[in-house]
This record gives structure tokens, sequence and C-alpha cells, in this order.
């Protein structure tokens, strides 16, 4: 047993004892079934603190012929599989950390030596007569003599791979050097039997020279059959919340919404568990990721991002084409690289089958509204500031002043192109920001004989707030608005609210450039 060579288990079952355990032993399944296939090159990107380095020990726990890890997996998912006890411990297992070697040579080459040099160290502790085979400073020569030697193959494990790109983000000959060493050591050698890496971003192009094209990537933007392990599902979130007496619906407002094809939505795990330990919801994952990092990207504010930033702080999703991304922290040519960026760091969720992009919960819209005030988007920070004297003037049931702070929200974002509903909608949205903390907000919620444009539901613990349908005209009249809701039947929607519920009507007269309010008590 090394420390890079067949590690103990101990970092796997530091995990297990710890007071919250989600199992997402499922996933060796997954690395089973491609173990020494064409598939058998993995790599796994996620956000910071998303259980990357958490899963990695696991498999290091379940691979490594130097442990004895039965009675750790014996309970879990994987238990169970027809695979289980054939792969259990029954391979050399090499567990890297490229961030711990990085920090401590600040130089590719340095880093490939060191790198080189431990692996060797543990080698010949069991395997002392290979001394011949792995002096020669070429690691993958090293790796088949120890392939030979104990006629075993290797699972190699590499977590925080993409640390060279992210911090050395413009010395484009270091990260030609690594990915060449990473093809080096693992494309086309019988002696691998999987490999798995970790990291924040996919695998780094660089036109025709794709040194790691052999991997198959799982990342934000995608994640495959492995998606319900990037974090935790909505089941597994309501078990927790069954045991500790949280309440899921704040729950899921504040760290769920990641959407991926074929699984349940997934909550940020980091921030979860959390909430859940220390029995109170705030920006956990930011305290780890700071909104430093998205206000560098929101500065730069390339043509279009600023009203995208306006739509998704409204509640909105906005098309969004990935495919220009080139995998890195510095190569942008337009706004959309900037998202697909955010995305992959987790500050924005992205929807594969309509290719939207999104705001995915209440912990990242107040990253998204601190970096903006950074920013120095004071006509947005304006709007939103007004926010909370325009809802008790709603509550107040003052049509002229919600007409008037309305207005107002317009004139400070008329970056937006305001020529229909849609527009309007995304106005009143922003205009009503700091609702969030009151209300559950439904765009287009059905209701009676349609859709209701906006419909606010108290939360749980502000049953004391009214309920409000809000519906929007363009150049009609807002008592026009007032009578669709009631002939349409809107107020069905609400009916578990009805001694305490607001009618609203709003329209904007293109002539007058104005926009005016009824408010009925239902």
């Amino acid at each position: 047993m090394g420390y890079y060579l067949n590690p103990s288990n101990k970092g796997f079952l530091r995990s297990l004892r710890s007071e919250i355990y989600v199992d997402k032993s499922g996933i060796i399944s997954y690395t089973n079934k491609v173990l020494d296939t064409n598939q058998k090159y993995v790599c796994v990107s996620r956000p910071r603190r998303f259980g990357k380095t958490i899963t990695a020990e696991m498999l290091a726990a379940y691979y490594s012929r130097s442990c004895d890890s039965y009675n750790m997996f014996q309970n879990l998912k994987i238990a169970n599989d027809p695979g289980f006890n054939d792969h259990l411990n029954k391979y050399n297992v090499i567990f890297v950390n490229m961030q711990m070697f990085l920090s401590g040579s600040h130089n590719i080459d340095k880093m490939i030596v060191d790198i080189f040099e431990s692996i060797v160290e543990d080698i010949l502790k069991v395997q002392p007569g290979l001394y011949q085979y792995t002096s020669k400073g070429r690691c993958a020569d090293a790796m088949q003599a120890l392939y030979e030697a104990s006629d075993t193959p290797i699972v190699f494990i590499i977590d925080e791979w993409d640390c060279i790109f992210r911090e050395f983000t413009t010395d484009k000959a270091s990260q030609r050097i690594y990915l060449d060493f990473l093809r080096n050591l693992l494309k086309d050698r019988d002696y691998v039997a999987l490999a798995y890496m970790t990291g924040i971003l996919p695998i780094k192009k660089y036109g025709t020279h794709s040194a790691l094209n052999m991997f198959d990537e799982f990342s934000m933007t995608d994640p495959g059959p492995l998606a319900e392990y990037v974090g935790f599902t909505c089941n597994e979130v309501q078990e927790l919340c069954d045991r500790y007496k949280t309440d899921y619906e704040e729950m899921a407002e504040w760290y769920d919404g990641y959407r991926f094809p074929d699984t349940e939505n997934v909550y940020n795990p980091k921030s979860a568990v959390s909430a859940l330990l220390f029995k109170r919801f705030s920006n956990y994952w930011s305290r780890t990721e700071t909104y430093e990092a998205l206000g560098i990207y929101i500065k730069m504010n390339f043509d279009g991002l600023k009203d995208v930033i306006v739509k998704l702080l409204a509640g909105e999703e906005n098309d969004l084409d990935i495919t220009s991304f080139t995998n890195d922290m510095v190569t942008f040519e337009s706004y959309e690289d900037v998202l697909t960026l955010l995305v992959h760091l987790g500050y924005l969720g992205y929807c594969l089958e309509t290719h939207k992009v999104f705001i995915p919960n209440r912990e990242i819209a107040n990253e998204f509204m601190t970096a903006v005030r950074a920013a120095g988007w004071n006509e947005i920070t304006a709007a939103l500031k007004a926010s909370d004297d325009l809802l008790k003037s709603t509550w107040l049931e003052d049509a002229e002043s919600v007409a008037r702070a309305i207005e107002k929200a317009h004139n400070e974002i008329s970056i937006l192109k305001y020529n229909d509903e849609n527009s309007l909608a995304c106005v009143i949205s922003l205009a009503y920001y700091n609702a969030r903390q009151y209300y559950s907000i439904i765009r287009e919620m059905p209701a009676g004989k349609g859709f209701a444009d906006l419909v606010f539901l108290p939360k749980k613990n502000h049953m004391d707030k009214p309920a409000m349908i809000i519906e929007l005209k363009w150049d009609k009249s807002a008592a026009g608005a007032i009578k669709q809701i009631e002939s349409r039947q809107y107020p069905e929607a609400i009916k578990d609210y009805r001694e305490n519920a607001l009618l609203i009507g709003i329209n904007y007269n293109i002539d007058l450039k104005r926009h005016e309010c009824v408010i009925k008590r239902l």
C-alpha cells in the first residue's frame, strides 16, 4: 500500500462516517461496464464542491488491490450489481491529485518529474526489482513494468486534472506539454483498465491537436448516463429533509435547479448538506466559490451579455449556443462563450433538450445580484432596490404607485427591447424581484380556462401575504386585463387563498408610453 499506488480506503471511509452520506456508489456500475473496453476513458467535469473528490476516493477504495473494502460497500447500492465482486479490490490503482503537484512545483516540467518520481517510489516499495525500468524517467515505461510484473492492469484516477488550465490560463506551451504527458501515459496503453479524470472544465481542444480525444466527457452541459451523480437528486433530498425535519420546498428554491435529460433535477450537494447540518438556508457554496469569480466574467460585458443577465434575473431562460466554447477560461469570442463557462462553473443551469440557459436557484441568483452591483450595473441595481416599495404599494392596492414604479423600473433597465408582452413580463418580474422571499412565482400558470401570466403564491411562513394574479396587456387596457382574469376563471388557481387575494391588471400604452394598473381584491 502506497500513497499514490494502491492508496488506503481511509478517504472514502471518512465520507461514510460523516453525519450525512448520500450513496452514489451506483456510478461504479458504469465504470465496471466500461473497464478494459474502448470506453474505458472517462472525464467527469463538475463545479467545485460537487463531490468530485469523494467519488474519486470511492473508486480508489473499490478498485485498489491493497484494500479489503467489502465491508465498506456491502450495504451500498453497488453491492446489488451482478459484477460487484468481480472487480472489488482487483486492480492496481494510481490515484493522483494534480492540484497538489502543481501547487508544490509551479512549473510544468518539475510537476511532471515530481509525479513520475512519486509514483515510482511507491512502485519500488512493492516491486524493488523494477528499478531498471523505472530509472529512465519515462512514466509509461514504469507503468508497463508494473503491469507485467504484477499481471494486473491499472486503474488511473486523476483528480483536478484541469488545474493547469485554470492556473496557467495563458501559458499555451505548458498546457500542451501537460496534454502530451497525459496522452503518452494513457492512450493506447495495454496496462490501462480504466482512466477516470475529474475537473471543472471539459477537455481543452487545440484545433486538430486533440491530445485526449479518446476520453468520453460527462459535463454540466451533457452529463449523459452519469447525470444523477452530478449532485443530489430530488428523492435523495426529500429523504434528507424528512430526516432532518426541513422544509423541502424552501430547500428546492435555494439549491435545486440543475436540469438534465432522463433524470430528476439535481441539487448543489455542498449547500444542501450545510443547510441540513446548520439548520439555516444561506449561500454556502458561494463561500468557497466567491462572487469575484463570477464578477470577472460579468465585467467583460460582451455585447448582449447585459440583456441576457437581466432576463435571467427576471426568472426567464435564454437560448445558448455552446458549440464555440473552447473549454478554457480566457478564450471568449462572444457572450455565449462567457455564459457557457458559467454553466461549467455552476453559476448557470443548461437544458440540453431546449438549448436554454437559466439561473438555477436562489443561492446563485444572490451571487448574480452581488456581481451585478460590483460590476457597476447601476440601472439594474436601482431597479432591484425599488422592488420592496413596489411590493408594499401592491399590497396597499395603490394602483397609481404601482404603475409609476413599473415605469421607473422600465426606464432604468431600458437596455431591453420593449416591444411586446414578453418584454413587459421581463420588466415586471425584475421589478418584483424581492417578492421571491415571500412568494413562489409561477409564469404562465394553468388556471381556469387558460394560463395566467404571473401567479404569486405565498410561502408557508408568509401566509399573511395576499396571493396575487397579474395579467399583462400590450397597448390595450388594464381594466381589460382584469376582465380576462375573471372571464377565464384564473382565480381557480388561487382558490385556497380566496379570502386574501389580489387581481392585478397591467397595460403598457404605446402612444402615451405609459404603464397603467388596476388592482382588485378578489
